[in-house]
């Protein structure tokens, strides 16, 4: 059995436990509803540059008891794909084991990953992901792995070869691709190279990444664990990925000349998220027996605190029902959830009660609000990412973000106006929110 000692702590983190656990409080926000992720790509650089951008992404997802980080090689050291296979890594927040189990299933389904210290001793990519996890979840056990660069098609069989060993675990397992973007270029730059890769990391397209980086130069340090994370979600299920946030290095400390680009993406779980399940049984159970379904044993719905929502039901892609609320009327998430289901399947007055032969066409999402906040001016809105609320005295309208046919903040005001019966030169006062989308 071999432990490895932190090759990061003072430079990249903390090392003293309370300034760490300090910092990652900053940076993990607890009132951001979870959802279960096979993959996730998080940044690697200090955390006064990336922290908040990977607090976020890990905020988002829930941390299983296993996580396999896979990060590149910046050392040059060991064999071309090395994982740590035992002991524990001995970090300032805590001794974090190996999850020996996943290693020996790794290991026994491919004939790539080499067992080798060497290719870790150094590197901070995986290591600087391990104290968020650990803060995340204390119970987590990691299975480190250093991958270099090398073809499409051994990414391809590394990313098979994780997948047939999380499937023959029978255990919920997060895969955790560790990358930065492209590195060094002015800020504007950055950021345009950087959507061209993120839409195909979107797309969990391997190859459109791999001729996108050659084509455009783009300086992703991370490629090959995304890539190999990205096709082991595909085999495992999944159908796309969703960039969360994404900003520079220039953004942290003002200087935007030269910068290093850093993005928060989840692949979420191809299974329905219990929050859906609970608004298709609320629908269900109202059309067919008239009554509403028992509250959930955990109306949290794994750690939500209580929140507005809106349930929003779609039929062959055209809207069906929608009705919710942007403060919280009910004391838990869930009875929020039944509550609105209920008033979007019966009670929305553009549209007929929901019939029982209509229940297997229906299509259902849930959109959780934070609390919304006052802005000065629409220069603060995003259609992308803000949901917005013009109010004008006891008159108000609210549009929720990222809805087809909405692309300038103009438009997302004239529909709040209208909505709420405003006049389009009544003075207004807007607010914001955001939202986690379910579906």
């Amino acid at each position: 059995m071999s432990d490895r000692l932190s090759a990061c702590a003072g430079r990249f983190f903390p090392a003293d436990q309370k300034e760490l656990i300090e910092m990652l409080d900053k940076y993990i926000d607890r009132s951001i509803p979870k959802q279960k992720a096979i993959g996730v790509m998080c940044p690697h650089a200090g955390y006064v540059y990336s922290g908040m951008v990977t607090g976020k992404c890990l905020s988002s997802v829930e941390i299983p008891d296993c996580v396999i980080i896979m990060c590149p090689n910046h050392t040059g050291y060991g064999m071309p794909f090395s994982v740590w296979p035992n002991g524990y890594w001995k970090l300032p927040i805590g001794d974090v084991p190996i999850d020996t189990e996943m290693v020996d299933l790794i290991l026994s389904n491919s004939r790539l990953i080499s067992i080798d210290n060497t290719a870790h001793l150094q590197e901070h990519a995986c290591e600087v992901q391990v104290p968020f996890l650990y803060y995340l979840n204390p119970n987590v056990k990691i299975v480190p792995i250093v991958v270099r660069n090398t073809t499409v098609s051994q990414y391809m069989e590394l990313g098979h070869s994780i997948a047939q060993a999380i499937d023959a675990s029978h255990r919920q397992v997060l895969i955790l691709a560790s990358s930065d973007m492209t590195h060094y270029e002015p800020h504007a730059q950055a950021t345009r190279k950087d959507r061209m890769a993120l839409d195909y990391i979107e797309k969990l397209d391997v190859e459109g990444l791999e001729n996108k980086l050659t084509e455009k130069h783009i300086t992703m340090c991370g490629d090959a664990p995304v890539s190999v994370m990205m096709a082991a979600a595909k085999e495992l299920g999944a159908t796309h990925g969703e960039v969360l946030q994404y900003r520079t290095s220039g953004d942290a400390c003002g200087d935007y000349s030269s910068v290093v680009g850093y993005a928060a993406v989840i692949v979420p779980s191809s299974q329905k998220s219990d929050v859906v399940k609970l608004a298709s049984l609320t629908i269900e159970t109202m059309v067919r027996e008239n009554k509403t379904p028992e509250i959930p044993a955990d109306p949290t719905m794994g750690g939500i605190e209580p929140a507005g929502c809106f349930v929003s039901i779609h039929k062959d892609g055209d809207l069906r029902g929608c009705i919710g609320t942007i403060q919280p009327t009910q004391s838990t998430i869930a009875e929020e959830i039944i509550r609105n289901a209920v008033s979007a399947s019966m009670h929305d007055p553009r549209f007929q009660p929901i019939t029982s032969d209509e229940l297997d066409k229906l299509e259902i999402n849930v959109d959780i609000l934070t609390k919304p906040e006052r802005i000065d001016s629409e220069q603060d809105l995003d259609v992308k990412k803000y949901g917005c609320i013009v109010e004008c005295g006891s008159r108000r309208g609210l549009l929720l973000p990222d809805l087809d046919g909405v692309n300038t903040v103009a438009q997302q005001i004239d529909i709040c106006r209208r909505k709420g019966g405003i006049g389009p030169f009544e003075p207004i006062t807007l607010y914001r929110f955001e939202v986690k989308r379910y579906k």
